[in-house]
Parts: structure tokens; C-alpha cells; sequence
């Protein structure tokens, strides 16, 4: 959950003066901020200024926010495995595990701490604009990596109307390049990519009873 979701829902709690009942709000909401639940992570930021007034952001906008803490929002998956990750979001995103699992597969060989030369990182080979795009920050956190992932996956499905070698082109290349070759782009590397998910994704079907 981003900050600006809180700031909407309780706006008092923006600045919050230190003492009394406005320290309490500022408790109580960073309480629930950075316990919370749900599917994302995201770093919370914090200052306090020359009046004791305490704000707080997600985007350090300013020099002065120093970081305070993460918020996690689905405390529910710590420490759960990767195939347990794997399904969660799957069945979260609609789509099918043994898909995900094989874009791990083909991506990093599930090593989470695993970069690529272009900057991904990751179980799911992430790049950090395209998860901060989606609050996510930890992109070497098995669950917040597969989180965005798999979203990304889903977002690239529903671009190219569920065609799974576009989509999949996409994820590896880019949805724009797949659109301006109005196919599969002519690269070895993508090309040899939508293969082995492919084979990947057969395996994993089959090894599912699917």
C-alpha cells in the first residue's frame, strides 16, 4: 500500500507534531503502515522539521527524508517458498503457475540474488523502474520479485490479448519492440527465450498432472 493511499484515507496523519495526540496518530499509523497487509513493499521515509512536526513519504523527495522503515504488506508470506510465492501470485494474477515458475526457470534458474547486465534482478528478472512503478523496492525478496513479476507477466498477456509467445517476447525485449516488429523481434536471445519457457512451461504442466 503507498503512502498516498493513507494520506487519502486518514490526512491528519501526514505531519504529525511530536507530542500528545498527534504522536499517537503518527504511532498508530506508522503501526499499520509498516506491519500492514497485502501484496507489495515499499520503503517509508521520514523527517521531522524545525516546528517538530514529523512527515512521511514513500519517494524521498527531498534530502532531509531519512528512511524509517519498509512497508510489507502481507506478513503472511515471510518465509514461505518459492513454490508457495509461485502460487500465491499466480492464482492472484490469473495466471497459470507452471507459466511463472517456468519464467523463473528461463530467467534466473531461481537464484534470487541473480542481476542481469541490462540491471534485472531477481527470481524474475525484474527491472527496479518497472517494480517501482508498482511500489515494490526489493526486488532480491523472493516474494515482492515475484509479485512484480508475475504482474508484469499478466500486464504483458492482456497487451498482446493473451497471445503467450508476444507476451512472452515482450517480457524479454520489451512491449514495444514486439509491436514495432508486429511479431517476435529478430533477436537470438529473445527468440531462443520464448522457446525455452515454452519448453519449460510443457515440462512444468506435465509435472503438475495439467
Amino acid at each position: 500500500m503507498a503512502l498516498h493511499t493513507i494520506f487519502t484515507a486518514l490526512p491528519i496523519i501526514r505531519n504529525c507534531q511530536a507530542g500528545g495526540i498527534t504522536l499517537f496518530c503518527a504511532v498508530l499509523w506508522l503501526y499499520f503502515l509498516c506491519a500492514g497487509a497485502g501484496d507489495v513493499a515499499a520503503a517509508v521515509y521520514k523527517y521531522v522539521d524545525e516546528s517538530g512536526r514529523m512527515h512521511f513519504s514513500n519517494v524521498p523527495v527531498e534530502s532531509r527524508f531519512i528512511f524509517h522503515c519498509s512497508e510489507t504488506v502481507d506478513t503472511s508470506l515471510a518465509g514461505r517458498s518459492v513454490h508457495d510465492l509461485i502460487q500465491y501470485y499466480s492464482h492472484r494474477h490469473k495466471l497459470d503457475p507452471a507459466l511463472v515458475k517456468a519464467v523463473v526457470k528461463a530467467e534466473s534458474n531461481f537464484d534470487s540474488s541473480c542481476v542481469s547486465k541490462a540491471g534485472a534482478r531477481g527470481l524474475m528478472q525484474v527491472l527496479p523502474t518497472t517494480a517501482a512503478e508498482m511500489d515494490i523496492y526489493d526486488l532480491f525478496d523472493p516474494a515482492q520479485n515475484i509479485a512484480a513479476g508475475s504482474r508484469y507477466l499478466q500486464q504483458m498477456l492482456k497487451r498482446f490479448n493473451g497471445d503467450l509467445d508476444l507476451a512472452l517476447a515482450a517480457y524479454n525485449a520489451g512491449p514495444s519492440v514486439v509491436e514495432r516488429y508486429a511479431g517476435i523481434p529478430p533477436y537470438a536471445e529473445t527468440r531462443a527465450y520464448v522457446k525455452n519457457v515454452r519448453i519449460y512451461f510443457d515440462q512444468y504442466r506435465n509435472d503438475l498432472g495439467e
